[in-house]
């Protein structure tokens, strides 16, 4: 299977082009880019009004005060700091500011780091409650993170472990049935591997755990839990727990879109591949040929030949 990128390629390249460009001593183009990630997140490149080496970037995320509960700020600042521009580009909820004219010797790290703008926005959350589990607190409200419109995440900690919960909405029929092959993929993967989290599915019903809540039920909605463990929120190991399980629900209805476009595929190619024996079956019509005579020759079949001869 693929995995997804963590990072936005499209920030990358667009500040490597900027900073190619005042490294060359070319002319400076002005820019404005605006594009979409998944979860209806929103980014923004721009210049300063006054200055072209300047260069915005900026994120919108419609959970954003979701996540501002959570220390989004403080990890923010913690690994941009003065890149973070206060207030933020009007609509948008984070901006960094690049002066491509004073760069550190180390500005593709910096690019890097643009990069995983959104991925850093999610990971106050994740670290917040890994710290509760490293710490043993048990009783602190559980995170809801409400990541699209009629989708959400829930986190909580207990002392030995770290539930993660993902609400999605199959909206096909077909969906839910190749949804449900992926989820006991996952289920099977711990026999591969027994340092694997514990993945539950539940479809219709949320699980146990939010039985108290307003989750919500019905034909098209599931809930994927995981169940992360010490080994998992290691301060070794969480950056890479962090990076794989943010993106789960995008990894998930991406290759659900994928097996469908592949089966659907294979159905046209095996559809092709019947009318071509079809059309190879079909029955010659029968042509009439004229004697030296100029009577009428009609071909016979050879078994109506052999018939009559048995007939006397």
């Amino acid at each position: 299977m693929i995995l997804l990128e963590i990072n936005n390629k499209t920030i990358e390249d667009i500040l490597n082009y900027k900073i190619n460009e005042v490294r060359s001593n070319s002319k400076i183009e002005s820019v404005d880019v605006s594009f979409a990630d998944f979860d209806g997140v929103l980014f923004h490149i721009s210049n300063t009004s006054d200055e072209k080496h300047k260069i915005r970037v900026s994120i919108s995320l419609k959970f954003y005060k979701d996540l501002l509960i959570h220390g989004a700020e403080d990890l923010l600042r913690r690994e941009y700091g003065s890149l973070l521009r206060n207030p933020p580009e009007e609509g948008y909820n984070v901006t960094l500011l690049f002066d491509l004219k004073n760069l550190p010797p180390n500005y593709q790290e910096m690019v890097k780091k643009a990069g995983l703008l959104k991925r850093n926005c999610f990971a106050s959350v994740f670290e917040k409650y890994f710290e509760f589990q490293e710490r043993g607190e048990e009783g602190n409200k559980r995170a809801v993170i409400h990541y699209r419109e009629d989708e959400t995440m829930y986190v909580e900690a207990k002392h030995d472990r770290v539930t993660v919960i993902f609400s999605t909405v199959f909206k096909d029929e077909t969906d839910v049935i190749i949804g449900k092959v992926f989820m006991q993929e996952f289920k099977e993967g711990r026999k591969a591997s027994h340092t694997a989290p514990h993945v539950l599915f539940s479809h219709r019903e949320p699980p146990m755990e939010l039985q108290d809540t307003d989750a919500l039920a019905g034909d098209k909605i599931g809930y994927i839990t995981f169940v992360l463990f010490p080994r998992h929120t290691s301060k070794q190991a969480r950056d890479n727990t962090i990076n794989l399980i943010h993106i789960f629900r995008d990894y998930l209805h991406y290759h659900i879109k994928c097996s469908k476009v592949y089966i659907h595929s294979r159905m046209r190619a095996k559809t092709s591949e019947f009318l071509k024996i079809l059309n190879r079956a079909r029955l010659e019509k029968q042509t009439e040929k004229k004697t030296i005579t100029g009577k009428t020759f009609v071909p016979i079949h050879s078994s109506l030949i052999s018939n009559s001869f048995k007939n006397g």
